[in-house]
């Protein structure tokens, strides 16, 4: 009789193979409160090194992180009007607080721009003032009421940044630089997740912005994921909370503004595009364990690994060394298969003779022996293969599921078919989105006839990508 899969097979049903894997591979659980989830430290592990590539690209940018309240005044809420109508059914408010009924109810933040905004009014008196860059790393609550882990739950785990500039121009091109420079690189070059750089429509726009700048991923099973956005905010916020500066000529001006963010969901993200059905596969520019260094039995075995493990770690490489002979071999070896590590070495008392290690490639798969006194040399090079292997499968898989077509009805099938279709946006417009909503297909974003992210909305040549999404 066979033996039953670890993992429901994607092809059989993806969503109960993506909850198998958060489980079985030690990502995250469910929380006590409807839509939350507690992230475990091996989950945990892979946003922290998320956090750490993208902290660097956005102090690169020129921003500075800093920390704003988790509170905000309704009343702050209240002053953009667009903005709380577009949050107004996601909000989490509190009424009362240390046994008594407060004087105003204060929302948890869904997302920072008033209360931010309010601050960079006190902060912002003179063009010498701007550019204000401003990055922060936090938690924000929007009340989900079809919770996902990772991808769609009540509280997740966020950076927002927020910006003021003297000129529409200076926020225009930063808000692109974001999109493209930070977020897009890091997708591309340590998610290994290729990404479509777009503009959204104003149906799908930002509440509050005047421009919604998207990168769009393909997962495994065909559907779309936002996996991050760059908004333009104009001066809708500066106008709503009076933030002005004295310009060189000697003139109150209104800040133009952007704000963007990226969430936990890149960690959905990554699950669902290069993950399969033996388990996660981490990008080796990403994994916080690159090399798992495994003792299959005995005591030479356990010494010659710690001592293969060391030398790793100073060539450079984020090694753990499995040295539990007490555990059966299989076992951790299928727990580490489900976990991605990129790859493992694993070395045995026949191994030792012969001086040699077992490699096992989690990407392509497959084992090889090699030389332990190669390893040093050999490593960096295998894991460079197999980050840019994980980023040609994304794109193959993007680029061979995504079809053009000619009419509103074949982009509705193409997409309940489970790909992307790509559309003129001058046949869809407006109405052909509200038709393709109704069948639970939605426009991801607008972009040139060559790729790249139009001017506006109805710019010449302007071809919408759309698709089912999470």
């Amino acid at each position: 009789m066979a033996k039953a899969p670890v993992l429901t097979p994607q092809a059989e049903d993806f969503p109960r193979w993506y909850q198998d894997l958060i489980n079985k591979a030690e990502l995250a659980d469910n929380g006590p409160v409807r839509g939350t989830m507690v992230i475990r430290p091996y989950g945990y592990g892979l946003w922290e090194r998320m956090q750490q590539e993208m902290d660097a690209r956005i102090k690169d940018a020129g921003a500075q992180n800093a920390y704003f309240p988790l509170f905000i005044p309704q009343s702050y809420l209240t002053r953009e009007a667009e903005h709380v109508e577009g949050f107004a059914p996601e909000l989490a408010v509190v009424t009362h607080g240390g046994g008594k009924e407060l004087e105003e109810p204060v929302v948890v933040r869904p997302t920072s721009e008033t209360i931010i905004n309010d601050y960079f009014s006190k902060w912002v008196q003179s063009y010498r003032d701007l550019p204000l860059l401003i990055n922060q790393w936090a938690n924000v609550v929007r009340w989900e009421m079809r919770p996902r882990v990772f991808l769609r739950t009540t509280e997740f785990l966020w950076q927002e940044g927020h910006t003021a500039h003297a000129t529409y121009e200076d926020a225009r091109d930063y808000a692109a630089y974001i999109h493209k420079e930070v977020y897009a690189d890091f997708m591309a070059n340590v998610l290994g997740i290729d990404v479509v750089l777009g503009r959204k429509t104003p149906r799908e726009r930002f509440a509050g912005a005047i421009n919604t700048l998207t990168l769009e991923g393909m997962m495994g099973d065909g559907k779309a994921l936002q996996m991050g956005t760059s908004h333009e905010l104009g001066t809708n916020f500066a106008k709503a909370f009076d933030t002005q500066y004295l310009s060189k000529e000697g003139r109150q001006e209104l800040v133009w503004q952007t704000s963007w963010g990226t969430s936990t969901r890149m960690v959905g993200g990554l699950i669902m595009s290069h993950g399969d059905d033996d388990g996660l596969r981490v990008p080796p520019r990403l994994a916080h364990v690159q090399v798992v260094v495994m003792a299959i039995k005995g005591d030479e075995a356990v010494a010659k690994v710690r001592e293969i493990g060391d030398r790793l770690k100073a060539a450079g490489l984020r090694v753990h060394v499995d040295d539990r002979t007490d555990t059966p071999f299989g076992r951790r070896a299928v727990d580490w298969e489900l976990k991605g590590v990129p790859v493992r070495i694993e070395i045995g008392p026949r191994d030792l003779e012969a001086g040699t290690a077992m490699l096992a490639r989690r990407i392509p798969g497959g084992k090889e022996p090699v030389r332990i006194d190669a390893l040093e040399e050999l490593l960096p090079k295998v894991l460079e293969e197999d980050q840019a292997l994980l980023l040609q499968q994304s794109r193959d898989r993007r680029e061979s599921r995504t079809s053009d077509v000619a009419t509103i009805e074949e982009a509705a099938e193409a997409a309940v078919a489970g790909g992307w279709a790509r559309i003129p946006w001058a046949t869809l417009g407006q109405e052909g989105e509200t038709k393709l909503a109704e069948q639970s297909v939605s426009v991801r974003c607008l972009v040139a006839e060559d790729g790249s992210v139009p001017d506006a909305d109805d710019a010449p040549g302007t071809v919408a990508i759309v698709a089912r999404a999470y």
